[in-house]
């Protein structure tokens, strides 16, 4: 099982989202082809109900301690409640460039 399958399946277990989407951005950073290290969740879950932000992304981070210390480099999140995703009307943030690593800048360009 990939590692991506492997975050999908945990969080699809432990949250029963309304909408989740794992998205795999390694291929934005200096990894080699097909690694799976770096990864944006968009997670939409009555399990966010009634808590701070900090507090969702604490929980993922529980459900995701294994991938988190063996496998994933980076991670980022968009937790939303239901009525939340709705008024965003289901609108993700774009990612951030990479700022360190990339071949570009290793080459001197």
């Amino acid at each position: 099982m990939t590692v991506q399958d492997t975050i999908e399946q945990k969080i699809l277990t432990a949250l029963t989202p309304s909408y989740l989407d794992v998205i795999n951005e390694s291929h934005m950073h200096n990894v080699p082809p097909g690694s799976e290290s770096h990864f944006k969740l968009v997670i939409v879950s009555s399990d966010f109900d009634n808590l701070p932000l900090v507090k969702r992304h604490q929980k993922v981070n529980g459900i995701l301690a294994k991938e988190l210390k063996d496998d994933i480099h980076a991670l980022s999140m968009q937790t939303h409640t239901l009525p939340e995703w709705e008024e965003r009307g289901g609108a993700l943030m774009a990612s951030p460039l990479c700022h360190g690593g990339d071949k570009a800048s290793q080459n001197g360009d």
